[in-house]
């Protein structure tokens, strides 16, 4: 009977002491968890309303204390602020939308807001976005910020979301589009290099139909002038026209693009008689884009491919007074 005595009490002493050990970790994740935020907010200049490790990257969104000013964050760098995120879509899509523009595929983008600008354009009966992260795309589809911002376009019915890797995606489909607007993160690894390679741009080629236009979001000419100016030299190699541009978004600074055709002479860089209206854009604003001063000109520079990928050393220490 002894024996059973201790053994129950030894029982209990054990469970007791596992009760204990749970509610500890419990305990200290629950702190790591509310340290590791707390240490997070301390780079952040506004509130963190989400704060979530995806399986590709960390997502942040912030908030300022008015609601304003909602900023999407990947990997600690900005994307969006809803501030002047118009500023940055509309420099981007509305060239692109210039000419045939039925069936338009956007690689990137998965917040859903160049997909706004795109649909907000006449005559577009098909948006296909490829982004690779689904994570943003559902932030994008039930954040209220964010449905406020892209006006709900994730939820278009002629959108078609493709959760893949842009370039297996070109290399695995044979549909041509007539506008492609590329709305990829700046190349500062190697995942990221590819995306900015002659070999990708091969693929976004023979998926442009004849007559179409593309454009390429392409980073700072001003801070990053070696990048900006390499992924021009790649889309010519890759059989494009390109006409370079860029204008000024207060959370970015400078920002440039690339408008890109299959044809032999660079496009126009005008605004569509039928735009939707424009907070920014106006013809004015695009002739006076296509000026660059002389510490922000073309530079000689070598394609960006995947065994050479020079973009990447172009990118090193670029943003570093930024």
């Amino acid at each position: 009977m002894f024996r059973d005595s201790f053994t129950t009490w030894g029982r209990r002493l054990v469970g007791g002491a596992l009760a204990v050990t749970l509610v500890g970790l419990a305990g200290l994740a629950w702190f790591s968890g509310k340290f590791e935020l707390s240490a997070q907010q301390r780079i952040y200049r506004d509130p963190i309303v989400v704060s979530e490790r995806s399986a590709y990257q960390d997502i942040v969104v912030t908030s300022g204390l008015d609601g304003r000013d909602v900023r999407l964050f990947l990997n600690g760098d900005l994307q969006f602020s809803t501030l002047d995120e118009y500023r940055y879509h509309e420099a981007l899509v509305a060239p692109a939308m210039n000419g045939p523009r039925t069936k338009v595929l956007v690689l990137g983008g998965g917040d859903g807001l160049a997909a706004r600008r795109v649909l907000a354009y006449p005559g577009v009966e098909k948006v296909t976005l490829v982004d690779l992260d689904p994570a943003v795309v559902d932030l994008a589809r039930t954040r209220p910020e964010f449905v406020a911002a892209n006006a709900d376009a994730m939820d278009d019915p002629r959108l078609t979301y493709r959760a893949a890797d842009a370039f297996t995606w070109l290399r695995t489909q044979n549909e041509t589009f007539d506008a492609i607007v590329v709305d990829f993160p700046d190349a500062d690894d190697v995942a990221t290099a590819k995306l900015y390679s002659q070999e990708i741009y091969g693929l976004m080629n023979r998926a442009l139909a004849p007559g179409g236009r593309m454009v390429v979001q392409s980073g700072s000419p001003f801070f990053a002038r070696e990048a900006y100016w390499t992924t021009e030299a790649t889309l010519r190699r890759a059989g494009f026209a390109t006409t370079p541009y860029h204008v000024d978004v207060p959370s970015f600074g400078d920002w440039g693009f690339h408008l890109a055709t299959r044809s032999s002479t660079p496009p126009s860089l005008t605004l569509p008689d039928d735009a939707p209206a424009q907070r920014f854009v106006t013809q004015d604003v695009l002739r006076a884009a296509a000026v660059f001063p002389p510490d922000r000109g073309r530079l000689p520079v070598k394609p960006s491919t995947l065994l050479a990928p020079t973009i990447l050393d172009a990118q090193k220490g670029a943003y570093r007074g930024y």
